[in-house]
């Protein structure tokens, strides 16, 4: 493994934080890099990583070892997202993260002893893998637009609706709904409900094609006349708005990790290149703009990279962080983008060619502005705070 450029070594970690690190890192070089390229073409990662992820306890590092977890705390899985980042396949990192960070903690915050000892196990081993469906084609940010229904019916609910965007929702087990409930005087009127594949009135009605993130399946799920029974209902009736709400900080905590990983890397990439590429009679490296401009982009990761870990320690203490976190996604979100327009630019006509890994990092990071919550609507959030 080459040395890092940036340091590794922060106050808030502890020595489980470090040996956490080295395990991900040994995983995605031995088991990651030299098949990836492979996913990219059909468009998920295989089922078999994610139970060798589960078998060195990766998928659960926040929940308690009565269900397979480590509980372990949010720097953890700030350090999971950070290296999965470095993979340079977004695809395969928001797969874990999804999973780990965006769907299974309804589950886990939320369920009732007898869920939590159903699914839990299965979900940390990978045995089963999750997902959260509350975007909709009218309704992402803006989650008081959401239209799917959940209609109250003698033991259980009849779900109609349609999900846009959902990660894992093609190849997942285990789907976290958000429907509109109906219940009087209740906030937003939403319930969270757990579908299983296979579920009568579930399909997935297509394979979305993106962008980038590749290797990440993608699904628009159906729900016509879906019976999911009462004992599938996460948390309380009504309740499901606060329960979206309260995860939204764990997710773009992940996410930002995810994206500061993923510019680290970049730079890593970049200088190498920079340092062996001939033009002009030298070096690219000694075009005074160029290392200049990646010094300054190597300081502003740094610093955001600073907030990530004090952010993450202060959620770690319950302090409220909502303006600490949407400050970080949206500080993240771009910067990632602007760490790799300048790195594919000082890759020249290399970098445009699908052959290099900041091709698709550049392809890939343009939904970090986007996903788990847009720049504009977290600076608005910020501005709610001042």
């Amino acid at each position: 493994m080459t040395e890092p450029i940036l340091s590794e070594s922060f106050p808030y970690f502890g020595e489980e934080h470090t040996l956490l690190r080295h395990t991900i890192r040994r995983f995605i070089a031995e088991r990651v890099l030299p098949v990836a390229d492979a996913w990219e073409e059909q468009g998920f990662v295989p089922r078999e990583i994610l139970l060798q992820m589960g078998s060195l306890g990766l998928l659960g590092m926040r929940y308690a070892p009565e269900f397979g977890g480590q509980g372990l705390d949010t720097l953890a899985n700030a350090v999971l997202a950070e290296e999965l980042g470095r993979s340079t396949y977004g695809g395969f990192a928001v797969t874990v993260l999804v999973h780990t960070d965006m769907a299974s903690p309804h589950l886990y915050h939320a369920g009732t002893r007898a869920q939590l000892e159903r699914w839990m196990p299965a979900i940390t081993a990978g045995r089963m893998i999750t997902a959260v469906a509350m975007t909709e084609a009218d309704a992402g940010s803006d989650l008081a637009s959401m239209r799917t229904t959940a209609r109250k019916v003698q033991r259980g609910y009849v779900l109609n609706g349609a999900k846009m965007f959902i990660t894992n929702g093609v190849h997942g087990d285990l789907v976290f709904v958000a429907a509109k409930s109906g219940v009087p005087g209740r906030n937003r009127e939403m319930t969270m409900f757990a579908v299983e594949k296979g579920t009568a009135g579930l399909r997935v009605a297509r394979a979305l094609k993106k962008h980038g993130w590749l290797s990440s399946d993608t699904a628009e799920l159906v729900f016509e006349d879906c019976f999911v029974p009462e004992e599938n209902v996460i948390g309380q009736e009504g309740q499901g708005f606060f329960a979206l709400v309260k995860n939204l900080q764990n997710e773009r905590i992940v996410l930002a990790a995810q994206a500061l990983g993923e510019a680290i890397k970049a730079i890593e990439l970049t200088l190498h290149w920079v340092k062996q590429r001939k033009a002009f009679g030298g070096p690219l490296w000694d075009k005074q703009a160029i290392r200049q401009r990646l010094s300054m982009r190597l300081a502003q990761i740094e610093a955001a990279r600073a907030l990530l870990f004090n952010t993450a320690w202060r959620d770690t203490r319950n302090e409220n962080v909502v303006r600490e976190v949407s400050m970080l996604k949206a500080l993240a979100g771009t910067l990632v983008n602007e760490v790799l327009y300048d790195c594919l630019q000082f890759h020249g006509g290399m970098g445009y060619m699908r052959e290099s890994a900041i091709e698709r990092m550049a392809r890939d990071a343009r939904v970090q502005a986007i996903g788990g919550g847009a720049t504009e609507v977290m600076l608005d959030e910020v501005a709610k705070r001042l």
